[in-house]
Parts: structure tokens; sequence; C-alpha cells
């Protein structure tokens, strides 16, 4: 079944099942049936066209985790406004940023973000006047109480407009990622019939609703399965399968991150192990999940733990393992509904088993960058997205994900590109040279590691260095450890040897 735009989807389930509850709310009991959740996405509507927002305008999203933040990007693609998550991990002048890159003309803001608070005085006379208009939002019967439930209709066609969300850059800034209200269907689309989802699945959104992992895997997913979704504030392991057993939930959005700490809530004796009966599997993603730990989790839980792919700019979802027994563990799976292929460097496709570049190609993959075209078409070359992933393709058609092109690093399923801390690492007056890579960390996948080369005569220390970067990055990026040498090998070129930084860590490491 094929709809144009999100607001005919939502309005379709609405029409066909009004009483049948879709958005369950943990932290404090709320529920909506599609009828409900259909009005109050009208009423929140009507709240952004009386603020001036109408087709095309960006609003910006900071807030938690809640009912608020799944209503707030209906009522923007009901009207044909792009919704445009911010990252609450992000320090102020990060989310000055990305709110000014975007032009959004309207903020939606949990009352615990003061996203202004912190600026330096210059920096917040810069970017004071970003939006216009930032509107607390946090209990959304109080909002919209005084808007109308009926809607006016907009033109809206599936090459429209619904999302921009920001990625990591290469070049040290994040990039606006534009994704189509065509994007968020044929995602969920190809979602539902490769998981098999119908209107009897309840899926757990634990995952950030900034990410788009829960807005397309257990939030499009659900309404186009016309069965329905539970949102928390944040994955707890204390409380995760007191939240699957009231809430009856049929699978879940994950990191391996998040495995791991169900594995060592048991082995502390927090909880005894046993299969959890309504789950039919667990759906994991960001990055690869150790086979120790996959292994641990389905012996402990009795849940299969399906690996996928994907990215931002796939809308979310690329590849599946299959949930049953034809599943490749330590594979990535198979493509849903778009095209993957592995590509050398002069884009010709490589034969089945040997490295290339992952490429993809359909309905799902998003529009281009926002205002950027040299990356767009770089992204771009020859009509197929170039990932940056390095993998092969085996015999029966399974993906395999073997490294980053990139110096990506990926710590607990949130993106890092070094570059960015590279950058701020040189502001530092004592600091001749630095770089940052990822290494092995058995709970997040990976962390943080910063080398430093100082100037003659000068000094510092780690702290001094690590607290340079919290006040400027998302604790999330911050350096872990600092590590100071005498010097970062460089090739013919320049180029930083990353790789040799790896191997030195682990030499330290090791003795």
């Amino acid at each position: 079944m094929s709809f144009r735009n999100v607001r005919e989807l939502l309005e379709k389930r609405a029409g066909e099942d009004p009483d049948k509850p879709f958005l369950f709310s943990e932290m404090d009991g709320r529920e909506w049936t599609y009828g409900q959740f259909d009005s109050t996405v009208n009423r929140t509507a009507n709240m952004l066209l009386a603020n001036g927002i109408g087709k095309g305008d960006v609003v910006s999203l900071l807030l938690p985790n809640s009912p608020e933040y799944v209503i707030a990007y209906f009522a923007c693609w009901k009207i044909g406004a792009l919704a445009g998550p911010v990252n609450s991990l992000l320090k102020p002048e990060e989310i000055a940023w990305v709110v000014r890159n975007s032009e959004a003309k309207l903020m939606l803001v949990g009352s615990e973000y003061d996203w202004n608070a912190g600026l330096p005085p210059a920096m917040s006379a810069k970017h004071e006047n970003i939006a216009p208009t930032a509107i607390i939002f946090d209990n959304v019967d109080q909002a919209t109480a005084d808007f109308d439930d009926e809607l006016r209709s907009v033109d809206l066609s599936d090459g429209d407009e619904a999302i921009i969300i920001y990625t990591s850059g290469t070049t040290g800034k994040p990039k606006g990622c534009l994704l189509t209200h065509g994007n968020l269907i044929a995602n969920a689309e190809q979602i539902c019939e490769w998981m098999g989802f119908g209107p009897d699945d309840r899926l757990l959104t634990v995952m950030p609703l900034f990410h788009m992992n829960a807005v397309s895997v257990t939030t499009m997913t659900s309404l186009y399965a016309g069965g329905s979704t539970v949102v928390a504030p944040k994955f707890s392991s204390s409380r995760f399968w007191d939240i699957v057993e009231k809430y009856q939930v049929t699978s879940f959005g994950s990191v391996a991150t998040m495995l791991s700490m169900l594995l060592e809530r048991v082995h502390s004796g927090g909880m005894p192990a046993g299969s959890r009966r309504s789950i039919r599997f667990a759906m994991c993603g960001s990055a690869p999940v150790p086979a120790e730990v996959l292994k641990k989790v389905e012996e402990t839980f009795g849940v299969l733990v399906i690996e996928g792919y994907g990215m931002s700019e796939s809308t979310c979802r690329s590849t599946f393992n299959p949930p049953n027994e034809s599943r490749r563990p330590g594979s990535c799976g198979v493509p849903i509904g778009n095209e993957m292929k592995v590509f050398d460097d002069d884009d010709h496709e490589v034969p089945d088993g040997e490295l290339g570049e992952i490429v993809l190609r359909g309905p799902n993959i998003f529009k281009g960058y926002f205002k950027n075209p040299e990356a767009t078409e770089k992204a771009f070359a020859n009509g197929w997205f170039h990932t940056g992933d390095i993998g092969y393709r085996d015999s029966d058609g399974f993906f395999f994900i073997a490294d980053r092109k990139s110096d990506m690093i990926i710590r607990g399923g949130e993106n890092i590109y070094p570059r960015e801390i590279d950058d701020l690492l040189y502001t530092h007056p004592a600091v001749a040279a630095a770089a940052v890579i990822g290494v092995p960390d058995q709970l997040y996948g990976e962390e943080v590691a910063a080398f430093v080369v100082l100037k003659d005569g000068l000094e510092t220390t780690e702290s001094e260095i690590i607290e340079l970067c919290k006040q400027h990055l998302a604790d999330y990026k911050c350096p872990k450890t600092v590590h100071f040498v005498d010097d970062i090998p460089k090739g013919p070129t320049g180029k930083l040897l990353k790789r040799e930084l790896a191997k030195r860590f682990e030499s330290m490491r090791n003795s």
C-alpha cells in the first residue's frame, strides 16, 4: 500500500481504527488512541501555523524522549514543515550552530533545556535571534488548549522534505541531511515487510528521538504496521524488562552497549535470567554487536538479536539479518528494499568476497545535504550514495562491514568525527600537534583517545585538555584519555597516520 505523504498515512490509520491504542508514555502513563493522537497532532499543527510556520519552514526540536516529541514530528509533517531534531547531548554552542545553519523559524523546547545557557557573551549575542520564537513544549494538552483539532489541507507529495537531521561532518561541522515524506514511508514499509510487523506488534522506543533509529524503526514503522509504540525517557537496564512486561513489548531498537548493560545487570545479580515471552526479537544497529555479546544475550534472555545496517542518509535501515534461522551472525544482513553494492575506487563493482566501499540506491535514500551541493554531488557520484564504509558481499548475498573509509568513531551508537576534536585541541596554546582516534572499549565499543605533541617550553595536563573539550563539545565526543607524545606519524603527503597511532595505543596498553 503506497502513501503520498505521512499525513495521508496517519489519517488513514486514524480513520480505519480510531479507538486502537497507538502511543504510550512509559514515564507518566498517558496514552493515545489513533483518533486521539491524530486530533492532538492537528491541534499542535494549528499552533505551529499560528506562530507563522508553513510549508518548507524548519522547526527545531530540542525535547526529551516523550510523547510530545513524537507529536511534534507529526505536527510538522501535517503542514509540510521540516522537523529539525537537535541532539540534546550537544553543548549550547553546538546546538546554536545547528539551529542557525538549518534556518529554523521556531523552536519547540523542553523546559529542562536552556539551549542558550553557558554561551560566551559574544556568541550569545550572535545567536540570540536564531529562532524568533521558542515555545516550551512540556505538556501538549496545555500548549494546544486554545487550538482547534480541525486542520486545513496542504498539498504534499512524496518528494517534499520532512526532516533535516544533522550528521557529523568529516570537515568538522555537521551536515544537514534532508529526508522526504517518501523516504520515511519507504523505510517504514521496508522494515515492516522484512520484519513481518503487523497490528499486534508493540515497539519500544528507548533510543533517543533525535536519532533516525527511534523515528524510523520504532515510530514510523509502528504507524505503518497499524501497531503501537511505547516511548520511554531513556534506556535503563534496571527498569527495562519491567517496561517490556507491563506493555507486552514485541520488539525494540537498540545498540550493542544497551545489550551489554542488560547482561551486566544479570551478572551483577540485579535480575534473574529467563525468556522474555512477549519479545519476538531485538533490533540492533549503529555498530556491529560483538559475537560473544550476541550469543550471551540470546542464551540469557531467549531473545533473537537481529543486526542491521544503515545511517541517517538511508532514513535508517538499509539491511537486516532475516529474523529466522537463516540469520547470519556477524553479517549486517541483506538489503531490505534498496539496492546495495560494493564498489572499488573507480566506482566499479567488485566480485563477491572482495573489499570495497558500500554504496546504496533506493527510495529510502535521502534527497541531499542542506545548502551543500558539493557534498551532495560527491556523495552521489555516478548515481549511487557512497557510504564511506568498507565491506564485502559473500556468495549468498549477505553483506559484512569490515572497516570505515573515514576516521569516524562510533561510541555507544553516537557517531564522532575526529576532525572536530582535532581542530579544538589545536586552539590550546601549548599544543603543537594533536590527533584523536577511536580505541576499543568493552562497554561502548569505542572510546576517544587523544594524542598530543606539546610546543617547546610549554606544558599542560591531561585534565586541562579534557576540560577544554568539555567546555565546547558534547561529553560523548570528549577524549577519555590524553597521551603526550614526541610526534604524530605522518605519511609522505603530510596526512596523519591514525592507524599507526592505534598501534601505539595497543603497545602502550600491553606494556
